[in-house]
């Protein structure tokens, strides 16, 4: 696969990601800059399994959720090089993940991850999720690259 065309739909991301429904998160991806950066959209539903909300208060998504969208976001990043796609990334661990504000219904959150590290098999990437330009999470995560089931011996 070349240089993905922009936007990248969901069918597009399911070729790319192993992700499927109701686990992958991203609708659409809107800006890649191979080894640098990537920005993706996520529709925020009423309908959406995993809304977390009390008797009388509004819906939220949890923030498990929305720290798996930013990780999925820069998991494209990475796989969608030429060179990774046999091979599956493995979310290694978070580092100063800010929780700032509520994410509901109705709200489109724009994810964007850059580079922070990047080597052959490990690196970090800086993410962040914004609705409506406001920081809602933020933090750094570190990935390792691996083979898929198929591709090994």
């Amino acid at each position: 696969m070349d240089a993905p065309v922009l936007p990248l739909d969901y069918s597009a991301i399911e070729r790319i990601l192993p992700h499927r429904y109701p686990f992958l998160l991203v609708d659409r991806i809107t800006e890649l800059e191979p080894d640098k950066r990537i920005v993706g959209i996520k529709n925020v539903s009423l309908n959406e399994r995993y809304l977390s909300h009390q008797p009388g208060e509004r819906p939220a998504l949890p923030p498990t959720i929305l720290t798996e969208a930013v990780a999925q976001v820069g998991a494209i990043l990475i796989l969608s090089k030429p060179e990774n796609r046999e091979k599956l990334i493995f979310f290694m661990g978070i580092e100063r993940v800010r929780y700032r504000q509520p994410v509901c219904p109705g709200d489109v959150v724009e994810i964007e991850a850059r580079v922070k590290r990047l080597r052959s098999r490990m690196g970090q990437l800086e993410g962040c999720a914004r609705v409506n330009g406001r920081i809602a999470v933020s933090g750094t995560m570190t990935f390792a690259l691996g083979p898929t089931a198929a591709s090994q011996p």
